[in-house]
């Protein structure tokens, strides 16, 4: 009976000790394909490449949070999700940064998103992209942060037709449009209320609308 068990005791460490060489040291269930998802613009390969996973590397001991930081250094990435799909593929879910506006700097272009992170640097203006202009462009400068919640809350019919966005202080940001009309927006405070009626303004004709206070608007 003592050797039956004995034999037992030894089979079950055997597979055991088997089934987690499998898991954490054998090829058997490495990564054979990652999986990216969610990336428009920056190339997959690109993404694999920052990852840096080795194929056939165990699954299971893939450094998810590790993987998550290098994918994270590709500027224009904002998040990045990694998952174990079993068995053998490791899935990366990105999500890329939004441009919103475009900033001179020097001879170049900067493009930045709503958080006020440069994505990438150009030579020329992008056509559809307006033009930030603060005198301390930076994403801890709330005159900044403050004109760029301003573009996200112009109507999508105006957006497109916003060529400069202006700011002198967190209150005091104005939009000059494609046609040389100019829109005083004023602070970001009561975003939809201003986007609303500035859309009803804009059906009169005028070279100035001021919706910096929705409870008193005026045209120029």
């Amino acid at each position: 009976m003592k050797a039956r068990t004995a034999f037992l005791v030894l089979l079950t460490a055997g597979v055991v000790g088997t089934a987690a060489w499998l898991v954490f040291f054998s090829p058997v269930l490495g990564v054979r394909s990652i999986e990216i998802v969610g990336n428009l613009t920056v190339p997959s390969e690109r993404i694999k490449q920052q990852a840096a996973v080795a194929d056939l590397h165990p699954l299971a001991t893939v450094d998810l949070a590790g993987v998550q930081n290098r994918v994270l250094g590709i500027r224009q990435l904002a998040d990045a999700k990694v998952d174990r799909v079993w068995p053998g593929t490791l899935k990366i879910q990105v999500v890329e940064r939004e441009p919103i506006a475009a900033l001179q700097v020097g001879g170049k272009v900067a493009i930045i998103d709503k958080q006020a992170v440069v994505i990438e640097l150009k030579d020329t203006l992008p056509p559809l992209l307006p033009v930030l202009k603060v005198d301390r462009p930076a994403a801890n400068d709330p005159v900044t942060m403050a004109a760029l919640q301003v573009i996200q809350a112009v109507p999508g019919t105006v957006s497109a037709k916003v060529r400069e966005v202006r700011a002198t202080s967190a209150e005091a940001v104005s939009l000059e449009l494609s046609d040389g009309r100019t829109i005083v927006w004023g602070g970001p405070d009561r975003p939809q209320e201003k986007a609303r009626i500035l859309t009803e303004l804009l059906r009169r004709k005028a070279a100035v609308y001021d919706v910096s206070s929705p409870d008193v608007v005026t045209l120029r």
